[in-house]
């Protein structure tokens, strides 16, 4: 794996869109020291690498769909009823992104 330093974070951090103080990238680095060990424990178990990965903790079988229920859809009335700012039709929401 290729190793890390300061310069690699600060890059990572800056495409991330993000920047830390250096105490803060220390104590970063130390913490991908941290899980590189441990990577490289499990890494060394015998027979890791013929393991199934596991997606899910739980066995679970859906042998059934519900039925569909054709129902008569809302107007646009009924939908908009409830809504705080309605403008020409549609749900006025605030700017979220700058």
């Amino acid at each position: 794996m290729k190793s890390l330093n300061k310069e690699i974070l600060k890059d990572a951090a800056n495409r991330l869109l993000f920047d830390m103080n250096e105490d803060e990238y220390d104590t970063l680095l130390n913490e991908f020291d941290a899980i590189q060990r441990q990577l490289n424990l499990i890494g060394n178990i015998e027979g890791v690498d013929e393991a199934v990965p596991m997606t899910f903790p739980f066995d679970v079988t859906i042998t059934y769909l519900r039925d569909d229920v054709p129902e008569t859809p809302l107007t646009q009335e009924e939908v908009l009823r409830n809504a705080h700012d309605v403008k020409e039709g549609q749900i006025k929401l605030p700017k979220v992104v700058g």
